[in-house]
């Protein structure tokens, strides 16, 4: 009887919870996705059936190649960046570093600030300007006499995108350099010990030792700032506004949607960025079950 209680108990506090989520996460996938294969444009809802028109419209649509091209350079600069910075940073404070606590608070900072910030300050630090009104790191390289780094940053033709990925980078490293700090840290001394004693060098230590042991803690990485990147907006909007050569699929999905009353074709956008993270995440969820089922 009592256990009979307890469960019902138990069932009535996660049923708001589980409700919630039925009707504003997969319900409203479900609307998304019913609304992207109608012909839905302007503010008067159109319901009328439309299959996969919208997606097949996407794939033949210039501005969506642009959009996945500019997701794939910036996906792939931001992950291994942070990856990159966060391990470095990573293991120098491994190495008992005096004044630890504080340059982890300092890593760790930008964290705590929003994208939309971050574009705010960037904006001015990346300033493609020149001359007269030369500005932000330009003009540092201008006064430290290393004008050969002075650029256009994110007005570059083609690669503008990825000096984007500059202020994500600086954002997201510390995290990753947590991630990896709490993995070296989990790493026991007798390993390290052992391969010096077998005659490994400290490239050699963390080349076939402490890496192969970080692994899952890069694949569980990759798989967050992945997902991050495939569903920037904010930054690239705080940093140039809206522009084509800077366009990814969710600032299309919003100048569709809300500029163009293309409802339709925003909601097959979204649609699209959804079965994109998970692609990312499910088979990343299906490991972290299996390994620990093994475990």
């Amino acid at each position: 009887m009592s256990l009979s209680r307890d469960r019902l108990i138990s069932i009535a506090l996660v049923s708001p919870s589980i409700l919630a989520v039925l009707v504003f996460v997969y319900g409203f996938i479900f609307w998304s996705v019913r609304v992207s294969m109608s012909n839905w444009v302007g503010l008067l809802p159109d319901y009328s059936w439309a299959g996969l028109a919208n997606y097949r419209n996407l794939m033949h649509d210039p501005r969506f190649h642009i959009d996945v091209r500019n997701t794939v350079i910036f996906t792939v600069l931001f992950v291994a960046g942070c990856l990159a910075l966060g391990l470095i940073l990573a293991v120098l404070l491994d190495q008992g570093l005096r004044g630890e606590t504080f340059f982890r608070n300092l890593f760790l900072f930008p964290m705590a600030i929003s994208f939309i910030v971050t574009g705010v300050v960037w904006r001015w630090l990346m300033n493609p300007a020149q001359g007269s009104r030369i500005s932000g790191l330009n003009l540092l390289f201008d006064k430290m006499g290393l004008d050969f780094l002075i650029n256009q940053w994110y007005t570059t033709p083609y690669w503008g995108i990825g000096f984007i990925a500059i202020p994500a980078i600086w954002q997201m490293s510390g995290y990753t350099m947590a991630l990896y700090l709490g993995g070296l840290r989990s790493i026991p001394d007798e390993v390290r010990e052992a391969a010096r004693v077998d005659g490994a060098s400290e490239w050699q230590l963390y080349r076939y030792v402490i890496l192969p042991l970080l692994s899952p803690i890069t694949l569980t990485a990759m798989i967050i700032l992945g997902h991050i990147s495939l569903k920037v907006f904010d930054l690239i909007v705080a940093v140039a506004g809206k522009q084509l050569p800077l366009d990814v699929p969710a600032i299309y999905m919003w100048t569709t949607t809300f500029d163009g009353g293309f409802y339709n074709r925003g909601a097959a956008i979204g649609i699209l960025l959804l079965l994109s993270v998970a692609v990312l995440v499910i088979p990343y969820l299906r490991y972290t079950l299996r390994t620990e089922a093994e475990l």
